[in-house]
């Protein structure tokens, strides 16, 4: 009979850990989300650059005033391409962080052209507004930039040096600090 008692509360012990370790798991994670709630700042989680080394493609697409640009206009700067959209979540979460990166480094001949991936301009244009973004943008209604940088995924962001070459290709969104690490250094070659 005692085997018997031991045997159903064994049995019983294992729901209750398993309980136990998701409430563990669920605490964890709130104590990492809950600082931007009490704070209402959103840390952008941000993707490692890997470290590339290819021309950059020769991509020629219309600005929002709809004149024709290319990335050979930008031959002898140091240019993040940034292929993104308006309905993106992490794509808008990673905007300031370009912002403040570009309005930190536009003196040293550096650029950030977004390339928005397939909505109407003047959705492109509200949205710019809305962000307060003043670096250049693009529209992109073919997708023909996911195709010649040959990722599709949204946000992706490229690094090309002054001799036009991609140094550096991110998968996801981009913090502040990431930039400050991987591209800062590129800036004083």
């Amino acid at each position: 009979m005692k085997d018997r008692k031991k045997k159903r509360s064994r049995k019983n012990i294992l729901p209750l850990l398993v309980i136990g370790a998701g409430l563990i798991l669920i605490g964890a994670a709130a104590w990492a989300y809950l600082p931007s709630l009490t704070t209402g700042e959103r840390k952008v989680v941000s993707a490692i650059p890997m470290e590339v080394n290819y021309p950059a493609p020769e991509l020629s697409l219309t600005d929002l005033q709809g004149n024709l640009v290319s990335l050979a206009d930008y031959r002898g700067q140091v240019v993040l391409v940034n292929n993104w959209a308006t309905w993106c979540p992490p794509c808008k979460e990673e905007m300031p962080a370009l912002q403040a990166y570009y309005d930190a480094h536009r003196q040293q001949k550096f650029s950030v052209i977004a390339i928005e991936a397939g909505q109407p301009v003047a959705e492109v244009a509200d949205f710019v507004q809305r962000y307060g973004l003043t670096f250049p943008v693009w529209t992109d209604p073919k997708l023909m930039a996911t195709a010649a940088f040959r990722n599709p995924g949204l946000p992706s962001s490229y690094i090309i040096d002054s001799n036009g070459v991609v140094r550096l290709a991110w998968a996801g969104a981009i913090s502040l600090e990431m930039l400050e690490g991987h591209v800062t250094p590129l800036l004083e070659e």
